[in-house]
């Protein structure tokens, strides 16, 4: 697995969350952050961040990954 294979895959969907990346990678979430943190780092994806979910407020059961949203940038 290379930044790029992850660049590849996000950059043809836009927007994904950790764990769309993670089960089709069929890699650990921290993994793919580390991944991540490299096209981040270059300015081309960028993290969202939803604040529903961390009151609890948006779905209940999804979990601390489905927070996280990560969009290319270019």
């Amino acid at each position: 697995m290379t930044p790029s294979e992850v660049k590849r895959y996000l950059s043809d969907r836009k927007l994904a969350p950790l764990n769309d990346i993670a089960l089709h990678f069929d890699l650990d979430p921290d993994t793919i952050r580390g991944l991540l943190s490299h096209w981040i780092r270059k300015g081309r994806v960028r993290l969202h961040q939803d604040e529903g979910c961390q009151s609890g407020g948006c779905c209940g059961g999804c979990g601390e990954h489905a927070k996280e949203v990560y969009e290319w940038l270019q």
